[in-house]
């Protein structure tokens, strides 16, 4: 890194703690966010403030597990706090050229087997494998970004070369 360069904090979180995210992608982040907030959280501290009303603490296992509980919700709140935060809302529109970009639904066949997938390119904090919504910083949607229906693509995995055709490119 070139010695001469300043970065000031602001532009060091620009460049590096902003992540791509679909906005039906935040709208479940930010109910989760809210109903931990302003539901789980307000419910468990009442039961953990009941709990200790009992009495002896060291033997009440409904305090012991209340405590464990808030620390768990605290836990996630921060996680949330900071993915919210550097969040970068990215509409999934269609490009001129159909090339494969966020938000893309792709359906593939694997070459090998001749089974037809379908994925979805989505932020690594929305990734689930079982619905097809995979990170675009993964191997395949690395390999996919930017191409087109019609071409074939190579994927490097640790079982080794996969080859997929691509099929379709819908955008939602």
């Amino acid at each position: 890194m070139n010695s001469n360069l300043v970065i000031n904090n602001s532009f060091f979180y620009y460049c590096f703690m902003q992540h791509h995210i679909s906005k039906e992608g935040f709208e479940k982040f930010k109910a989760e966010w809210e109903s931990l907030k302003y539901t789980e959280r307000p419910a468990m501290q009442k039961q953990v403030s009941d709990a200790a009303a009992e009495g002896d603490r060291s033997e009440n296992a409904a305090y012991t597990f209340g405590r464990m509980r808030l620390r768990e919700i605290d836990q996630r709140l921060r996680q949330l706090d900071k993915l919210l935060d550097g969040a970068q809302i990215v509409e999934a529109k269609a490009p001129v050229d159909g090339s494969i970009r966020f938000g893309a639904k792709i359906q593939l066949k694997e070459e090998r087997t001749q089974k037809n997938k379908v994925y979805c390119i989505v932020g690594s904090e929305e990734i689930d494998p079982l619905q097809g919504k995979i990170s675009m910083k993964s191997p395949l949607g690395t390999a996919l970004l930017g191409k087109k229906a019609g071409e074939k693509i190579t994927v490097q995995t640790p079982r080794g070369e996969l080859h997929y055709f691509i099929l379709e490119v819908l955008y939602p």
